[in-house]
Protein backbone atom coordinates (compact mmCIF):
# COMPACT_ATOMS: atom_id res chain seq x y z
CA UNK A 1 0.00 0.00 0.00
CA UNK A 2 1.31 3.64 -0.90
CA UNK A 3 0.74 6.29 1.79
CA UNK A 4 1.35 9.97 1.85
CA UNK A 5 0.98 11.86 5.04
CA UNK A 6 1.53 10.64 8.68
CA UNK A 7 -0.04 6.74 7.39
CA UNK A 8 2.51 4.91 9.26
CA UNK A 9 1.13 4.34 12.90
CA UNK A 10 3.84 4.81 16.03
CA UNK A 11 5.39 1.28 16.30
CA UNK A 12 6.30 -0.76 18.93
CA UNK A 13 8.97 -3.41 18.17
CA UNK A 14 8.28 -3.21 14.49
CA UNK A 15 11.21 -1.73 12.51
CA UNK A 16 10.88 1.76 10.59
CA UNK A 17 12.69 2.42 7.61
CA UNK A 18 13.83 5.05 6.12
CA UNK A 19 15.17 5.25 2.96
CA UNK A 20 16.88 8.54 0.80
CA UNK A 21 17.44 8.96 -3.19
CA UNK A 22 13.87 6.92 -2.90
CA UNK A 23 12.94 7.93 -6.89
CA UNK A 24 16.46 6.50 -8.44
CA UNK A 25 17.29 2.94 -9.27
CA UNK A 26 18.45 1.33 -6.68
CA UNK A 27 16.05 3.45 -4.52
CA UNK A 28 12.93 2.04 -6.19
CA UNK A 29 14.20 -1.28 -6.42
CA UNK A 30 15.00 -1.03 -2.50
CA UNK A 31 11.49 -0.07 -1.68
CA UNK A 32 10.20 -2.70 -3.69
CA UNK A 33 12.12 -4.93 -2.15
CA UNK A 34 11.53 -3.96 1.60
CA UNK A 35 7.74 -3.85 1.24
CA UNK A 36 8.16 -7.34 -0.38
CA UNK A 37 9.41 -8.03 3.19
CA UNK A 38 6.55 -6.69 5.18
CA UNK A 39 8.76 -3.66 6.14
CA UNK A 40 7.00 -0.37 6.72
CA UNK A 41 9.00 2.23 5.04
CA UNK A 42 9.26 5.85 5.25
CA UNK A 43 10.82 7.67 1.50
CA UNK A 44 12.45 11.16 0.98
CA UNK A 45 11.04 12.97 -1.58
CA UNK A 46 12.04 16.59 -2.71
CA UNK A 47 9.17 17.36 -5.56
CA UNK A 48 7.52 14.13 -6.90
CA UNK A 49 7.24 10.70 -6.10
CA UNK A 50 6.25 7.26 -7.89
CA UNK A 51 2.46 7.21 -6.57
CA UNK A 52 2.17 3.85 -7.76
CA UNK A 53 5.27 2.22 -6.41
CA UNK A 54 4.79 -0.74 -4.04
CA UNK A 55 1.22 -1.00 -4.60
CA UNK A 56 -0.22 -4.15 -3.74
CA UNK A 57 3.12 -5.16 -1.71
CA UNK A 58 2.80 -6.25 2.05
CA UNK A 59 4.81 -3.78 3.26
CA UNK A 60 3.44 -0.19 4.28
CA UNK A 61 5.30 3.14 2.66
CA UNK A 62 4.65 6.72 3.39
CA UNK A 63 5.99 9.35 1.42
CA UNK A 64 7.00 12.70 3.08
CA UNK A 65 8.76 15.78 1.54
CA UNK A 66 11.58 16.85 2.48
CA UNK A 67 16.03 17.27 1.27
CA UNK A 68 18.76 15.80 2.58
CA UNK A 69 20.33 19.61 2.33
CA UNK A 70 17.92 20.51 5.23
CA UNK A 71 18.52 19.26 8.21
CA UNK A 72 15.48 19.77 10.22
CA UNK A 73 13.09 18.20 7.57
CA UNK A 74 15.59 15.18 8.00
CA UNK A 75 15.18 15.50 12.01
CA UNK A 76 11.43 15.52 11.58
CA UNK A 77 11.29 12.48 9.16
CA UNK A 78 13.77 10.44 11.16
CA UNK A 79 11.05 10.52 14.18
CA UNK A 80 10.34 6.93 15.59
CA UNK A 81 13.19 5.33 12.26
CA UNK A 82 14.95 2.24 13.23
CA UNK A 83 17.24 1.79 9.94
CA UNK A 84 18.13 3.95 7.52
CA UNK A 85 19.04 3.43 3.67
CA UNK A 86 21.23 6.55 2.51
CA UNK A 87 21.08 6.06 -1.43
CA UNK A 88 21.04 9.50 -2.51
CA UNK A 89 23.73 11.00 -4.61
CA UNK A 90 24.11 13.07 -7.62
CA UNK A 91 26.67 10.86 -10.52
CA UNK A 92 27.68 13.40 -12.61
CA UNK A 93 30.84 13.79 -15.21
CA UNK A 94 30.26 17.38 -15.92
CA UNK A 95 32.62 20.42 -14.90
CA UNK A 96 28.98 22.33 -14.85
CA UNK A 97 27.48 20.08 -12.23
CA UNK A 98 30.47 19.87 -9.80
CA UNK A 99 29.60 22.31 -7.21
CA UNK A 100 26.09 20.97 -6.83
CA UNK A 101 27.78 17.26 -6.88
CA UNK A 102 29.94 17.87 -3.75
CA UNK A 103 27.06 19.70 -1.51
CA UNK A 104 24.56 16.88 -1.82
CA UNK A 105 26.93 14.04 -2.02
CA UNK A 106 29.01 15.36 0.82
CA UNK A 107 26.98 17.84 3.10
CA UNK A 108 24.21 15.77 2.16
CA UNK A 109 25.62 12.66 3.89
CA UNK A 110 27.15 14.57 6.93
CA UNK A 111 23.02 15.59 7.76
CA UNK A 112 22.38 12.24 6.95
CA UNK A 113 25.01 11.02 9.80
CA UNK A 114 24.50 13.60 12.03
CA UNK A 115 20.49 13.29 12.05
CA UNK A 116 20.55 9.40 12.94
CA UNK A 117 23.40 9.96 15.36
CA UNK A 118 20.94 12.86 17.03
CA UNK A 119 18.02 9.72 16.39
CA UNK A 120 19.58 7.14 18.22
CA UNK A 121 19.23 5.35 14.59
CA UNK A 122 20.05 1.37 15.29
CA UNK A 123 22.06 1.27 11.63
CA UNK A 124 22.65 3.12 8.99
CA UNK A 125 23.63 1.38 5.23
CA UNK A 126 25.32 4.19 2.90
CA UNK A 127 25.57 3.76 -0.78
CA UNK A 128 29.05 4.45 -1.81
CA UNK A 129 30.62 3.82 -4.91
CA UNK A 130 33.64 1.92 -6.96
CA UNK A 131 34.69 5.24 -7.63
CA UNK A 132 35.50 5.96 -3.88
CA UNK A 133 38.36 3.98 -4.39
CA UNK A 134 40.16 4.98 -7.26
CA UNK A 135 39.36 3.02 -10.25
CA UNK A 136 42.54 3.91 -12.31
CA UNK A 137 44.43 0.69 -11.68
CA UNK A 138 45.13 -1.50 -14.10
CA UNK A 139 47.67 -4.01 -12.79
CA UNK A 140 45.59 -4.84 -9.62
CA UNK A 141 42.33 -5.70 -8.66
CA UNK A 142 40.72 -3.30 -6.54
CA UNK A 143 39.48 -4.17 -2.84
CA UNK A 144 37.95 -2.14 -0.37
CA UNK A 145 41.23 -1.51 1.46
CA UNK A 146 41.90 1.04 -1.44
CA UNK A 147 41.24 4.82 -1.34
CA UNK A 148 40.16 7.23 -3.80
CA UNK A 149 43.30 9.82 -4.83
CA UNK A 150 44.18 12.42 -7.77
CA UNK A 151 46.49 9.44 -8.61
CA UNK A 152 43.96 6.79 -8.73
CA UNK A 153 41.21 8.59 -9.77
CA UNK A 154 40.44 11.11 -12.55
CA UNK A 155 36.63 11.43 -11.23
CA UNK A 156 35.46 14.20 -9.41
CA UNK A 157 32.50 12.30 -8.78
CA UNK A 158 35.17 9.48 -6.85
CA UNK A 159 36.15 12.35 -4.61
CA UNK A 160 32.73 13.32 -3.49
CA UNK A 161 31.92 9.48 -2.41
CA UNK A 162 34.99 8.90 -0.84
CA UNK A 163 34.90 12.20 0.95
CA UNK A 164 30.96 11.18 1.76
CA UNK A 165 32.48 7.68 3.08
CA UNK A 166 34.70 9.54 5.43
CA UNK A 167 31.72 11.51 6.77
CA UNK A 168 30.22 7.94 7.80
CA UNK A 169 33.49 6.89 9.17
CA UNK A 170 33.21 9.85 11.10
CA UNK A 171 30.12 8.78 12.74
CA UNK A 172 31.36 5.36 13.33
CA UNK A 173 34.10 6.79 15.56
CA UNK A 174 31.07 8.59 17.31
CA UNK A 175 29.09 5.45 17.99
CA UNK A 176 26.97 5.11 14.73
CA UNK A 177 26.84 1.49 13.49
CA UNK A 178 26.99 1.70 10.07
CA UNK A 179 28.48 -0.49 7.09
CA UNK A 180 28.94 0.88 3.24
CA UNK A 181 28.65 -0.83 0.00
CA UNK A 182 30.67 -0.20 -2.83
CA UNK A 183 28.47 -1.15 -6.48
CA UNK A 184 30.38 -1.26 -9.75
CA UNK A 185 28.16 0.05 -12.74
CA UNK A 186 25.04 -1.30 -12.02
CA UNK A 187 22.34 -2.89 -14.72
CA UNK A 188 18.78 -2.05 -14.10
CA UNK A 189 15.01 -0.88 -15.57
CA UNK A 190 15.88 2.42 -14.58
CA UNK A 191 15.14 5.69 -16.55
CA UNK A 192 17.23 5.03 -19.70
CA UNK A 193 17.59 8.60 -19.92
CA UNK A 194 20.25 9.29 -17.85
CA UNK A 195 21.90 7.07 -15.41
CA UNK A 196 23.79 3.71 -16.14
CA UNK A 197 20.46 2.55 -17.58
CA UNK A 198 21.51 4.98 -20.60
CA UNK A 199 23.79 2.77 -22.37
CA UNK A 200 20.58 0.58 -22.75
CA UNK A 201 19.36 3.03 -25.01
CA UNK A 202 22.54 4.06 -26.72
CA UNK A 203 22.48 0.13 -27.18
CA UNK A 204 18.75 0.27 -28.90
CA UNK A 205 19.73 3.33 -30.69
CA UNK A 206 22.57 1.13 -32.57
CA UNK A 207 25.67 3.20 -31.15
CA UNK A 208 28.32 1.58 -33.34
CA UNK A 209 31.33 2.78 -31.12
CA UNK A 210 33.00 0.43 -28.50
CA UNK A 211 36.19 0.50 -26.55
CA UNK A 212 38.85 -1.92 -25.23
CA UNK A 213 37.73 -0.85 -21.79
CA UNK A 214 36.55 -2.90 -18.52
CA UNK A 215 34.96 -2.55 -15.62
CA UNK A 216 32.55 -4.62 -13.30
CA UNK A 217 28.82 -5.11 -13.60
CA UNK A 218 26.28 -5.50 -11.28
CA UNK A 219 21.99 -6.31 -11.41
CA UNK A 220 20.11 -4.08 -9.42
CA UNK A 221 18.25 -6.40 -7.36
CA UNK A 222 21.24 -8.17 -6.01
CA UNK A 223 22.42 -4.63 -4.98
CA UNK A 224 19.57 -4.62 -2.87
CA UNK A 225 18.98 -7.95 -2.15
CA UNK A 226 23.20 -7.26 -0.80
CA UNK A 227 22.20 -4.55 0.95
CA UNK A 228 19.19 -6.10 3.18
CA UNK A 229 21.19 -8.66 4.01
CA UNK A 230 23.93 -6.55 5.35
CA UNK A 231 21.10 -4.46 7.34
CA UNK A 232 20.06 -7.29 8.71
CA UNK A 233 23.22 -8.73 9.98
CA UNK A 234 25.60 -8.35 12.72
CA UNK A 235 27.84 -7.04 10.23
CA UNK A 236 29.29 -3.20 11.03
CA UNK A 237 32.11 -0.59 10.90
CA UNK A 238 32.97 -2.46 7.06
CA UNK A 239 32.71 -1.38 3.61
CA UNK A 240 31.75 -4.31 0.57
CA UNK A 241 32.36 -4.05 -2.90
CA UNK A 242 29.88 -5.29 -4.82
CA UNK A 243 30.47 -7.02 -8.72
CA UNK A 244 28.97 -9.37 -10.17
CA UNK A 245 31.21 -10.09 -13.26
CA UNK A 246 34.36 -7.71 -14.82
CA UNK A 247 33.62 -7.44 -18.18
CA UNK A 248 34.38 -5.83 -21.51
CA UNK A 249 32.52 -2.74 -22.33
CA UNK A 250 31.86 -4.24 -25.88
CA UNK A 251 31.03 -7.40 -24.51
CA UNK A 252 28.40 -5.96 -22.06
CA UNK A 253 27.07 -3.67 -24.94
CA UNK A 254 26.74 -6.21 -27.57
CA UNK A 255 24.97 -8.56 -25.47
CA UNK A 256 22.43 -5.60 -24.53
CA UNK A 257 22.01 -4.76 -28.09
CA UNK A 258 21.51 -8.44 -29.31
CA UNK A 259 18.54 -8.58 -26.49
CA UNK A 260 16.88 -5.89 -27.99
CA UNK A 261 17.21 -7.40 -31.47
CA UNK A 262 19.66 -4.34 -32.87
CA UNK A 263 23.21 -4.73 -34.55
CA UNK A 264 26.37 -4.31 -31.83
CA UNK A 265 28.62 -1.71 -31.59
CA UNK A 266 31.44 -2.91 -33.93
CA UNK A 267 33.92 0.36 -34.74
CA UNK A 268 36.57 0.79 -32.48
CA UNK A 269 37.28 3.76 -30.06
CA UNK A 270 41.29 5.21 -30.34
CA UNK A 271 42.24 6.63 -27.54
CA UNK A 272 42.97 9.72 -29.56
CA UNK A 273 39.72 9.74 -31.02
CA UNK A 274 37.96 9.78 -27.84
CA UNK A 275 40.14 12.80 -26.85
CA UNK A 276 38.78 14.52 -29.98
CA UNK A 277 35.40 13.48 -29.37
CA UNK A 278 34.90 14.41 -25.13
CA UNK A 279 36.38 17.83 -26.42
CA UNK A 280 33.51 17.93 -29.43
CA UNK A 281 30.99 17.14 -26.72
CA UNK A 282 31.89 19.96 -24.50
CA UNK A 283 31.60 22.59 -27.15
CA UNK A 284 28.20 21.22 -27.91
CA UNK A 285 27.11 21.25 -24.91
CA UNK A 286 28.28 24.76 -23.94
CA UNK A 287 25.84 26.15 -26.81
CA UNK A 288 22.89 23.57 -26.29
CA UNK A 289 23.08 23.26 -22.48
CA UNK A 290 22.24 19.47 -22.58
CA UNK A 291 24.88 16.91 -20.85
CA UNK A 292 27.81 15.68 -23.38
CA UNK A 293 27.56 12.19 -24.22
CA UNK A 294 31.41 12.14 -23.50
CA UNK A 295 33.65 13.84 -20.88
CA UNK A 296 37.03 13.92 -20.28
CA UNK A 297 36.70 11.78 -17.31
CA UNK A 298 34.28 9.21 -18.90
CA UNK A 299 36.71 8.94 -22.02
CA UNK A 300 39.69 7.58 -19.90
CA UNK A 301 37.21 5.67 -17.65
CA UNK A 302 35.75 4.02 -20.73
CA UNK A 303 39.68 3.48 -22.27
CA UNK A 304 40.56 1.77 -18.18
CA UNK A 305 40.88 -2.03 -18.22
CA UNK A 306 39.74 -2.28 -14.43
CA UNK A 307 38.93 -5.83 -12.51
CA UNK A 308 37.03 -5.83 -9.28
CA UNK A 309 37.19 -8.28 -6.56
CA UNK A 310 34.04 -9.42 -5.09
CA UNK A 311 35.29 -12.01 -2.44
CA UNK A 312 34.62 -10.12 0.59
CA UNK A 313 31.03 -10.12 0.20
CA UNK A 314 30.31 -13.61 -0.72
CA UNK A 315 32.42 -14.66 2.21
CA UNK A 316 30.53 -12.65 4.89
CA UNK A 317 27.12 -13.47 3.25
CA UNK A 318 27.82 -16.88 2.07
CA UNK A 319 24.04 -17.27 1.25
CA UNK A 320 24.11 -14.37 -1.38
CA UNK A 321 24.36 -15.32 -5.01
CA UNK A 322 24.66 -12.96 -8.08
CA UNK A 323 22.89 -13.20 -11.01
CA UNK A 324 24.51 -13.68 -14.34
CA UNK A 325 25.17 -10.86 -16.42
CA UNK A 326 23.58 -12.34 -19.14
CA UNK A 327 20.20 -12.92 -17.58
CA UNK A 328 20.21 -9.40 -16.05
CA UNK A 329 20.44 -8.44 -19.23
CA UNK A 330 17.70 -10.04 -20.29
CA UNK A 331 15.55 -9.08 -17.93
CA UNK A 332 16.69 -5.37 -17.87
CA UNK A 333 15.85 -5.33 -21.60
CA UNK A 334 12.27 -7.26 -21.11
CA UNK A 335 11.08 -4.65 -18.61
CA UNK A 336 12.58 -1.84 -20.66
CA UNK A 337 10.46 -2.95 -23.56
CA UNK A 338 7.41 -2.94 -21.69
CA UNK A 339 8.33 0.65 -20.00
CA UNK A 340 9.08 2.43 -23.34
CA UNK A 341 6.49 1.18 -25.29
CA UNK A 342 9.21 -0.88 -27.99
CA UNK A 343 6.80 -4.09 -27.82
Amino acid sequence: MVFVKNAIPKLNKQPLIFVTGATGLVGKELIIQLLTKGYYVKAIYRTAFPSDLGKDLPGKLEWVQGDILDITSLEDALIDVTHVYHCAAIVSFHPRNRQQMFSINIEGTKNVVNACINAGIQKLLFVSSVAALGRIRENEAIVESMQWSPETSNSAYGQTKYLSELEVWRGISEGLSAVIVNPVIILGPGNWEKGSSGIFKSAYNEFPWFTEGMSGFVYVADVVKAMILLMESEIEGEKFIISAENLHYKDVFSKIALAFGKKPPHKKVQPWMAAIVWRIEMIKSFFTGKEPLLTKETAQTAQAVVRFDNSKLLKRLPEFKYTPIDEAIQLTCQQLKKENSLI
